[in-house]
């Protein structure tokens, strides 16, 4: 499957949700800035898959990025950012959001099963309010410690700090 078929709006995705679940499968989102892919993100990215779900991931737009990150970021460009994306096997669709919350695309898609990293707290996941009325359900899974796309680059510009 080309990867640019798997990057869709919210209206093509709610069309292909409402497919999915006649099909008994249940849909999972996640979202994030994805600025820079990483083993963190592939570990993340398979745990939310498991079980013949249907992962949904909602990309953060470059306007989101740097609203969110600050005026440096983002370091890719949100079309190769959501192109990485849709080429793991691992992630079914990709959707790109200019909010600075995925609130507004959680509530449109109404997915069964909210994820985020464990480094959350409950209370605090956007969209769990949504998810939960809808009775669905949140999980938080295991975040991998010292892989960030932060710490990868203030150790690419320490590392070039030393070589001057």
């Amino acid at each position: 499957m080309d990867t640019k078929t798997k990057i869709l709006t919210v209206k093509a995705l709610k069309k292909i949700i409402a497919q999915q679940r006649k099909a008994g499968k249940k849909i999972t989102f996640t979202n994030g800035c994805f600025d820079i892919l990483h083993a963190g993100h592939i570990s993340y990215l398979e745990a939310a898959r498991k079980n013949d779900r249907i992962l949904i991931v909602g990309l953060n737009s470059d306007k989101s990025v740097r609203t969110i990150k600050g005026p440096q970021r983002p370091i890719v460009a949100e079309g190769y950012r959501a192109r990485l994306l849709a080429a793991l096997q691992c992630v079914d669709y990709v959707t790109i959001f200019d909010e600075d919350t995925p609130y507004e695309l959680i509530k449109a898609l109404k997915p069964d099963i909210l994820i985020k990293g464990a480094d959350w707290k409950t209370e605090e996941v956007v969209g769990y309010d949504v998810v939960k009325k809808n009775g669905g359900k949140l999980e938080l899974l295991e975040y991998v410690p010292g892989l960030s796309t932060t710490q990868i680059i203030e150790s690419i510009l320490e590392k070039c700090k030393r070589k001057r």
